[in-house]
């Protein structure tokens, strides 16, 4: 199994910053891309950011010049990193990876969710 633990959310000030981590461990062979997702209450899960292994990343207009997704060089840890941080911000943080797992001498694909980090901005 393909396990994701999400770090770094809390409370911060309108205009303030907080850094995301999202750790994945488990029987990982490779991770195709990951990616934060957000979902306030009432509200459907929607994607925040993305990037590939090739780098290649994609931002939600709503976070477009305030959000950096990163990865390591080993490729299992993933960041976030938000600034200009706005009350429509506030959230549960999830995230999530999709690639290929080892299991039992087969190969199989695989698409893991976190147990998600909330993220409030308010005053």
């Amino acid at each position: 199994q393909v396990q994701l633990v999400e770090s770094g959310g809390g409370l911060v000030q309108p205009g303030g910053s907080l850094r995301l981590s999202c750790a994945a461990s488990g029987s990982i062979v490779s991770i195709n891309s990951m990616g934060w997702y957000r979902q306030a209450p009432g509200n459907q899960r929607e994607l925040v950011a993305s990037i590939t292994s090739g780098g290649s990343t994609k931002y939600a207009d709503s976070v477009k010049g305030r959000v950096t997704i990163s990865r390591d060089n080993a490729g299992n840890t993933m960041y976030l990193q938000m600034n200009g941080l706005k009350p429509e911000d506030t959230a549960v943080y999830y995230c999530n990876a999709n690639g290929l797992r080892s299991w039992s001498g087969r190969y199989s694909n695989f698409d893991s969710w976190g147990q998600g980090t909330q993220v409030t901005v308010s005053s």
